[in-house]
């Protein structure tokens, strides 16, 4: 596939619907094998519903971008920025809160085009770090993270429903 069809787009209110559906979508590919079900319904309903994803989408701090095939919606980035961070990292960092690209079109280029994409908004906020939080089990993003050139820096708890999970935490310097 040529990476020059690959299309991002910031995220606006009115593709709500999308952006909810896309985030309970690959976000229950990715983990629900690891969780139960009722952890998994907990959390997506408390994650991505419509006000915490429109309040999301209000705050100047969190960025949205699709990525975009043929029309469609493939993946999604979200990053944030001073207070909208998860952890108190401080002003010179930029989170990267997820990276999302639907099972059928993995490993054609849309994780890397909105990696880049975060890279890109750190340095137009002239931010000095980059980091993110990683479920200590998800393999294939933590391979990928660390030929990014990322190191651990810490970890945290990360509450899936009733289940409280490990989450590296990693940062690069720009």
């Amino acid at each position: 596939m040529a990476r020059e069809m690959i299309e991002l787009k910031k995220v606006t209110n009115d593709q709500i619907k999308e952006l909810q559906k896309i985030s309970r979508q690959t976000f229950a590919d990715t983990f629900g094998a690891d969780n139960t079900d009722s952890d998994m319904e907990l959390y997506l309903d408390q994650t991505y519903g419509t006000e915490t994803l429109l309040a999301q989408l209000a705050n100047p701090n969190s960025i949205f971008f699709f990525a975009w095939k043929d029309g469609n919606v493939v993946g999604y980035l979200k990053v944030n920025l001073a207070d909208a961070q998860t952890e108190k990292m401080g002003n010179d960092s930029l989170e990267i809160e997820r990276i999302y690209v639907q099972k059928d079109f993995k490993r054609q280029g849309f994780g890397s085009k909105l990696f880049q994409q975060a890279l890109s908004c750190a340095r137009e906020q002239k931010k000095a770090k980059v980091w993110l939080g990683v479920w200590e089990r998800n393999y294939a993003a933590l391979k990928f993270y660390n030929k990014q050139g990322f190191k651990q820096i810490g970890a945290h708890v990360f509450q899936l429903g009733d289940d409280a999970q490990r989450d590296l935490l990693l940062q690069l310097e720009l």
